[in-house]
């Protein structure tokens, strides 16, 4: 279960995340971390949300973001909110570590998606922050914070998704595994 205070360490890229808040801190009005981003590239493709905004401010260094198909640059200080519904991306383009404040709103279970993808990437299951093709399926399926990829038709991915998701489970894949999180979903 996500914790304030809470931090994790993905062992492929070094970036850190830090629980400032959580969903339950908040009632589930948002899910604040502070991240600490040494990779450099993009770490998930093109998405969007379909029910939920992120907010970033720049605590030091530089990140890059990816909004109506134009990148913009923030730099220490800097904020920026992503609507939902609006593909995007949010990445470290440079050599130097980036330190920002991410909130997203409202919480769902964001908090949660990312101590999974923490506790797979450690047990070797999403090498390089990569999941395999049923896992984000199912993930898409039984998580309510709801991601799309941009570069693929929504209606597409909700048959995949209502068509494998199911499939998944059967085989033991989950969205939120009680293994990271004491739940399961």
């Amino acid at each position: 279960m996500p914790t304030k205070g809470q931090i994790l360490t993905n062992p492929d890229s070094g970036d850190i995340y830090e629980f400032l808040e959580t969903a339950k801190d908040t009632n589930g009005q948002r899910v604040t971390m502070k991240m600490t981003l040494k990779s450099k590239g993009k770490l998930v493709p093109n998405h969007f949300h379909a029910l939920q905004d992120e907010h970033f401010e720049v605590v030091s260094g530089n990140l890059t973001i990816l909004l109506d198909g134009k990148n913009q640059v923030l730099a220490q200080g800097e904020k920026m909110t992503l609507p939902k519904n609006k593909p995007h991306n949010h990445y470290n383009a440079s050599n130097e570590t980036v330190i920002l404040i991410q909130s997203v709103t409202p919480a769902l279970d964001f908090d949660y998606l990312l101590e999974n993808i923490i506790g797979l990437t450690i047990d070797g299951k999403m090498p390089n922050g990569k999941a395999g093709l049923i896992q984000e399926l199912v993930t898409l399926k039984y998580l309510d914070s709801k991601s799309y990829l941009a570069d693929i038709p929504q209606g597409l991915q909700k048959l995949l998704m209502n068509v494998v998701g199911p499939i998944g489970r059967i085989f033991g894949y989950r969205a939120i595994y009680k293994k990271y999180s004491d739940i399961e979903k």
